[in-house]
């Protein structure tokens, strides 16, 4: 129809018909017909099917370059370390599509002009759920590679024209920690925008002795990223740019079956290992939780005296594993004495108004989440880690818990039911001023 269209425009009137004309609606008549062919083919492809994208590294701004591509490849190098424990190795954080693993290579320089070339050997970590990407480990073996400043992973045995070269950290040990206890947040993703938990959760692991906060950051929303400034403003906080979504199709859960996708829950095991091993030096403990639990000790009035107690009592020990507790946000406390008309405006759940913890299932595994010694973990998932050296320590439920409020799993249980568990409570004549004065200073609250 188009090309008759065409043929009865170019006879014009009597034949007269302009050429320039003629030429420019030819070129307008081949665009929409080649517009109308790739929309046709495109059209039976999903939009969120993952297709191997092509990046020209050279374009790729700064602030995504937490994730490189592996040129000549469908996997990613995330960070490098030297690993002392394994004999100066380096190690390097990846991204590896479990079913397209080729022979990889580790170029590392030891100056600008003094580069080996060595055959990696890449280690996938066990707990990847059934996603095609996982959590790697890429280890590099060689000659003075304890002397190495930086490295590549290379599809070629020489590959002299790649310049996507990651530093390489942690190339000194050492037994001296700029922090005593960091929280490792493994990703914020969906435009998360809870600021009152968050300021809440913050402002009580600062009274509980917590002096660095690390957060993987895809997306945020606008009331959160003013918090977040502060934090970082302040100092407790580092935020660590992760934008997987520019690069794969990130599930938001952890069963693929599921919830489908590329890649664990945004990554999530991904960030967890790297910050264990950006913090190998940086701090003597690491927390891996998320931002709506608090680790909370029952016994102590802070965490160094409860880690304190419990590495005297289990020398050895590298894992504290820390049961995980219900708190429902759907259950309130009667009197109303915490629901303060100055949080009114602020999103968010406020933690000091659920007090009631859902009762253990005997048949159902309860989760943990762990404080370790990143110097004595290898390997980690969620809820344990897959490789350490010192084993792991069940800390007793009366001992410390995880408080997490959040959407009930028992929500059919009524409030009488429901334990009370007024922990946090005991910490609110400094929480509240500190948790205002927070709000206040993000232009989030007005005192």
């Amino acid at each position: 129809m188009l090309i008759n269209s065409v043929a009865m425009f170019s006879k014009g009137t009597k034949g007269q018909m302009d050429k320039c004309t003629f030429k420019t609606f030819l070129v307008l008549s081949c665009t929409i017909i080649i517009f109308t062919l790739i929309l046709a083919y495109t059209s039976n492809y999903p939009f969120y099917q993952y297709m191997a994208p092509i990046y020209n590294i050279a374009t790729i701004p700064e602030v995504l370059n937490s994730i490189m591509p592996i040129k000549d490849s469908e996997h990613f190098m995330v960070s490098a370390f030297i690993d002392h424990r394994l004999g100066g190795v380096i190690r390097v954080i990846s991204i590896i599509k479990r079913d397209s693993l080729q022979q990889l290579y580790c170029v590392y320089c030891n100056t600008e002009h003094d580069c080996r070339t060595v055959q990696a050997d890449v280690q996938i970590h066990s707990d990847h759920f059934g996603f095609p990407f996982h959590v790697s480990d890429v280890i590099c073996k060689g000659k003075r590679v304890q002397k190495a400043t930086r490295v590549l992973i290379s599809t070629k045995d020489s590959d002299n024209n790649n310049k996507s070269y990651l530093p390489i950290k942690n190339r000194v040990k050492t037994n001296t920690f700029k922090f005593n206890f960091t929280i490792c947040i493994s990703n914020v993703f969906g435009n998360y925008n809870n600021v009152l938990q968050f300021a809440q959760t913050m402002e009580m692991y600062k009274l509980l002795g917590v002096q660095h906060v690390v957060i993987y950051n895809t997306s945020l929303g606008p009331d959160l990223e003013k918090l977040l400034k502060h934090y970082e403003t302040e100092g407790i906080l580092e935020i660590v740019s992760w934008p997987i979504d520019k690069f794969l199709n990130p599930s938001p859960g952890w069963n693929f079956k599921e919830f489908k996708g590329d890649l664990h829950y945004y990554g999530q095991l991904v960030t967890l290992n790297e910050c264990i091993y950006r913090h190998m030096y940086q701090s003597r403990y690491v927390l891996l939780n998320d931002i709506d639990e608090i680790i909370m000790p029952y016994k102590h009035t802070n965490l160094p005296s409860l880690m304190k107690d419990l590495q005297s009592a289990h020398p050895s020990v590298g894992v504290f594993l820390i049961e995980n507790h219900i708190f429902p946000k759907t259950q309130f406390e009667g009197s109303g004495r915490f629901k303060r008309a100055e949080w009114q405006n602020i999103p968010g759940v406020n933690i000091m108004e659920h007090i009631y913890r859902e009762p253990d299932r005997k048949n159902v595994y309860n989760p943990t989440k762990m404080i370790v010694n990143p110097r004595k973990v290898e390997q980690t998932s969620v809820h344990s880690t897959l490789k350490d050296f010192g084993g792991s320590y069940h800390v007793p439920f009366d001992v410390c818990r995880i408080v997490h409020v959040r959407v009930p799993l028992q929500g059919r249980l009524t409030k009488d039911q429901l334990f009370v568990d007024k922990r946090v409570w005991d910490f609110v004549q400094e929480l509240i001023p500190n948790v205002d004065q927070t709000l206040n200073s993000s232009g989030l609250l007005r005192l």
